[in-house]
């Protein structure tokens, strides 16, 4: 691996969603990462992971509710830097492997933890997902138009943005600190807390009064604004229009034949918008989508064609810069971000659970005598 974290070696506790997404961004980055999986997760003569969330790192099967197996994998995080787990509150420990008995056979260690909750707190050990830890975070309820019931924007916000990008960060900051003062610590990560985070800005918006909260979809960035929506094509596809700024808003009034309209003229009437934004959606419903990107494509309105992920794959910018890559025939984006020096990769394809096993424990240190013992008592697969 050649990226920046080249160097670090960090077990993954396998899960699903976030903890994964935070492993691929570490190890797309160059840290060396294990999987574990769970023994009873390997299947004979099973077919390529097509997972590509799991991609760029080695794959090992642990039975950890066997104790060889638990010890294999205390072994294994003696020689690690971070360990990340994505379980509720108190399994690791439960399985003894812990925060505590962890530290204690290495004190440098950084343990990273994915809840949707935290670790404390009234909901900590309750079950919930992505829509849930928005909700109590105060985002989803800004995902809205006027009128209409607030829609769930996939799981972005809470299990990725919220949740995996900041127990990649989180990690990365203790690592860092780690390296100062020779210790490690936990990282409690909750989607509920990084959901929170991401609402920063509207926090500021409410407290200086430009953001109504009791009205969604009439402010400026959750589709109030004429100038700052989507709008439907003649074909069924759709543009993006964001001309925030005057100097935007004026080009994109020019290039619609709208600049000597006085009903556009004041940008900022909020009264105005609703039948502003009529006017426009009846007119791009005039032209196709690739019409209005003739138009406006490469222009300062600030304007972008609404693409699929199939599209996106395909559009010369995103072509121009590797943004999408294909690995193995499977495509998928790229790592970002991009660095100079020390360039990020995928040089792994998504392993099958236990696929690395026996190369993995020899070269993190078992002999193979100890490899086979591990074979044997089932404790490793």
């Amino acid at each position: 691996m050649s990226g920046p974290l080249s160097g670090y070696r960090i077990i993954e506790i396998a899960g699903i969603g976030p903890g994964p997404f935070a492993a691929m961004m570490l190890s797309d980055m160059g840290a060396e990462i294990i999987r574990v999986e769970r023994s009873q997760a390997v299947r004979e003569g099973a077919g390529p992971n097509l997972d590509v969330m799991q991609r760029n790192r080695r794959n090992i099967a642990i039975d950890l509710k066997n104790p060889e197996g638990v010890e294999a994998l205390m072994q294994l995080i003696e020689g690690a830097d971070a360990l990340i787990e994505g379980f509720r509150p108190g399994v690791m420990e439960r399985l003894g492997v812990g925060p505590d008995d962890c530290l204690a056979r290495n004190p440098k260690l950084v343990f990273g933890r994915m809840t949707g909750w935290g670790q404390q707190g009234p909901y900590a050990l309750a079950a919930g997902h992505d829509i849930n830890y928005i909700s109590l975070a105060g985002a989803l309820a800004h995902y809205a138009r006027a009128g209409e019931a607030p829609v769930p924007p996939l799981n972005m916000v809470g299990d990725f943005g919220g949740g995996g990008m900041f127990l990649a960060y989180g990690v990365v900051c203790a690592l860092l600190e780690a390296q100062r003062s020779g210790q490690g610590q936990v990282v409690d990560t909750a989607m509920v807390d990084g959901a929170a985070v991401l609402m920063s800005m509207f926090w500021g918006f409410k407290n200086m009064g430009a953001f109504n909260e009791d009205a969604p979809g009439t402010n400026l960035l959750d589709t109030g604004a004429h100038f700052y929506d989507v709008y439907e094509c003649s074909d069924g596809k759709y543009i993006s229009i964001g001309s925030i700024e005057s100097q935007f808003y004026a080009e994109l009034l020019r290039l619609t034949g709208l600049d000597a309209d006085p009903e556009f003229a004041q940008q900022h009437n909020q009264a105005n918008w609703p039948h502003l934004k009529e006017r426009f959606a009846a007119l791009f419903l005039t032209r196709t989508r690739s019409a209005w990107c003739e138009l406006m494509e490469h222009t300062d309105v600030c304007f972008a064609p609404v693409l699929t992920m199939s599209e996106a794959a395909l559009h010369p910018h995103n072509v121009e810069r590797g943004t999408f890559i294909e690995v193995d025939g499977v495509t998928q984006p790229a790592p970002a971000p991009r660095f100079s020096r020390t360039k990020p990769e995928v040089t792994l394809a998504p392993a099958r659970a236990g696929e690395h096993t026996r190369e993995v424990l020899h070269d993190w240190g078992f002999t193979a005598e100890a490899v086979d013992a591990l074979f044997a008592a089932g404790a490793v697969k």
